[in-house]
């Protein structure tokens, strides 16, 4: 059974950055893409970034590049979200997901169907 499990959100103030970690296990995690998704209430979830299966390649949203980072471990099962210069409408639920399909050189999914395995999810809340 594949989880993920997500950590490091909270509450900020806006300008402040965090790193949200996202643990996988029941899938050699190492062979999949990666993405970070948020969503707020009433909106659809969002791509925040995605990576590749071998860290080849990255996609950003618009109004998170330049500020929000992606990276992966794969020693280590885990994916990364470092988010700098946060703003008061970042504020949102942070996913993880998995991409369905193995090691794809495809450019990274903004779909997030193309994604079969979702982590909880963690609030991220900035303050003005």
């Amino acid at each position: 059974q594949v989880q993920l499990v997500e950590s490091g959100g909270g509450l900020v103030q806006a300008g402040g950055s965090l790193r949200l970690s996202c643990a996988a296990s029941g899938r050699t995690f190492s062979n999949y893409a990666m993405g970070w998704f948020r969503q707020t209430p009433g909106k659809e979830r969002e791509l925040v970034a995605g990576i590749r299966w071998n860290g080849s390649g990255t996609s950003y949203g618009d109004s998170v590049k330049g500020r929000f980072t992606i990276s992966r471990d794969n020693a280590k099962n885990t994916v990364y979200l470092q988010m700098n210069d946060l703003k008061p409408e970042d504020t949102a639920v942070y996913y993880c997901a998995a991409d369905r399909i193995y090691q794809s050189y495809d450019p990274v999914s903004y779909d997030p169907v193309r994604y079969n395995y979702w982590g909880q999810g963690t609030q991220v809340t900035v303050s003005s």
